[in-house]
């Protein structure tokens, strides 16, 4: 059984000492036969740094690493090209002048590597054209450039927009270059997790061809589960597939259904334990205030339905939540359709568990400011929801909802955000893997939910009360509002044991002061 190369992005090492490498080279001949310049979004630990140095491996003609690969028979081994690689995956910088120096340095790392004798300019972009011309000269062959996470210096420096504008000032200017020097260039493959479309940051590369939706190279990143249960057979037996398919699959790019790499590798490596291991480590920080700052609904992440400029634009000024969670892979195509203006429309998703219980982790200490007790407070949520056990439930959104500091609401401006106390309750109910349907959320007045787990489906209605002194409704005009419009009835036939559930949020007190709950009677069986 071949070893697993977890945390090996160089693809000579993969091959010379027998780690798993499932084969990508028939998508990298078809691209290299397809356009002269293209660029690949794809979300973090997917596989894109080892994409890159597998090209430059090919393009240098180390012919013996690609033996029994698709490729192998198919390549021109005789003509080979020099590669210039900028890979900005690693390394951090904060400002231009830090940026510059980056640049410069990766510059003379390429140009120790090829071997050539030239004193460089000292400006970066001078010094990247004078590069690319002493190679094409030295070599008497066009070069081929591969760039890895161009965009890594912009998003860790997103809190700081002065920044992130300057490093993106810098990064126009050395890719300005490609198109300068066109005559030079053999082929030109960028990689990232940001489209930066609306900056034009591309603006200066002739023909950049975007790949990340082409369905031609859907999986040229990531596994399928053929690949799975063919070149990972081993690693993974006895695996139940749907189960799998649930915890690290549900990705794709208007293709087949891709699995995470990185999160099925570190799975088969740890005795096939179910858990989060794709999601980033620590808390995505600023991806949190930017909801906050948004107010965003969070139980709109069940039905979300964008155009194409949301998927493909990125604007340091202008950064949508929805379009900064689909790129870096937080949310995923769920369907393609044409909608009535015949137009191209996305349906998204949470992609899997994996995602959705470590996503849910962070919305609980964000929103909420729960940290300590959010497993505890989360296992008997469960319970509570899978027994059908209400006074519980209720005991525990009431204990939830008091742990919530102020500075909490302060935060979320509750008086202007009335779906704060909504959002909390999604974060909860979505990461103990029950089923959230958002009823109506363009009417931000009445918000209803429906949450799904077990042999028991809650339909339930969040109000806001705004007196200063509450005293309790009666009857709970929540618990009314779901009677009146029979929000229960599609699930009266569904075997189930379905309750209207009424929640009264008092706005002074900040609190859930009130809840109240009825069974949906069954149907009067016919004589």
């Amino acid at each position: 059984m071949k070893k697993l190369p977890l945390a090996i992005e160089t693809f000579a090492e993969i091959r010379e000492n027998n780690y798993l490498y499932i084969d990508k080279t028939e998508h990298i001949l078809r691209m290299v036969q397809s356009a002269k310049a293209n660029f690949l979004s794809r979300p973090g630990r997917f596989g894109k740094s080892l994409l890159l140095d597998t090209m430059q491996q090919l393009f240098e003609g180390n012919q013996a690493l690609f033996e029994g690969l698709y490729i192998a028979n198919k390549w021109d081994w005789l003509t080979k090209y020099p590669v210039i690689k900028l890979d900005f995956s690693s390394g951090s910088v904060s400002n231009r002048e830090e940026l510059d120096r980056r640049m410069h340095q990766l510059l003379a790392n390429n140009q120790q590597r090829l071997g050539l004798e030239f004193a460089p300019c000292e400006d970066s972009i001078n010094y990247f054209e004078q590069l690319i011309r002493e190679t094409h000269h030295h070599y008497q062959q066009k070069v081929v450039v591969l760039l890895d996470e161009y965009d890594r210096n912009i998003l860790d420096n997103l809190n700081t927009p002065k920044s992130a504008n300057g490093i993106l000032s810098g990064l126009k200017g050395l890719y300005s270059v490609l198109k300068a020097q066109d005559a030079h260039i053999h082929f030109i493959f960028m990689t990232g997790i940001t489209k930066s479309t609306k900056v034009k940051l591309f603006s200066g590369i002739n023909q950049l061809v975007d790949i990340s939706l082409d369905q031609r190279f859907s999986d040229i990143c990531g596994f399928t589960q053929v690949e799975l249960e063919t070149q990972m057979a081993e690693h993974l037996s006895g695996v139940d597939w749907q189960q799998l398919r649930d915890w690290y699959g549900g990705y794709q790019f208007l293709g087949t259904e891709i699995f995470n790499p990185y999160a099925v590798m570190l799975f088969a490596a740890k005795d096939k334990q179910y858990r989060s291991y794709w999601f980033e480590t620590g808390r995505p920080s600023f991806l949190l205030r930017l909801l906050q700052r948004h107010r965003y609904f969070l139980p709109d992440f069940e039905q979300l339905e964008v155009s194409d400029d949301i998927l493909d634009s990125f604007d340091v000024e202008h950064i949508n939540p929805v379009t900064l969670m689909f790129q870096k892979g937080y949310l995923a195509l769920d369907k393609v359709y044409t909608d009535e203006l015949g137009e191209q429309s996305y349906k998204l998703k949470i992609p899997n568990r994996d995602v959705r219980s470590a996503l849910g982790n962070q919305l609980i200490a964000g929103y909420a400011s729960i940290e300590e007790e959010s497993k505890t407070l989360r296992q008997n949520l469960y319970r509570a929801l899978s027994d059908g056990d209400l006074p519980a439930l209720k005991h525990e959104l009431i204990y939830i909802f008091d742990l919530i500091p102020w500075r909490s609401y302060k935060l979320q401006i509750i008086e202007e955000f009335k779906g704060f106390y909504t959002s909390v309750a999604y974060a909860f109910f979505s990461n103990i893997n029950a089923t959230v349907i958002p009823e109506s959320t363009r009417n931000r007045v009445q918000i209803d939910m429906t949450v799904m787990l077990g042999d028991y489906i809650y339909v339930m209605e969040f109000k806001r009360d705004e007196r200063k002194e509450f005293t309790p409704f009666e009857p709970n005009p929540a618990l009314v509002q779901l009677k009146e419009k029979a929000y229960g009835e599609k699930y009266r036939h569904s075997g189930k044991t379905v309750f209207y559930v009424g929640l009264i949020f008092n706005s002074h007190e900040r609190r859930l002061v009130q809840m109240d709950w009825e069974p949906l009677e069954p149907s009067p069986s016919l004589s």
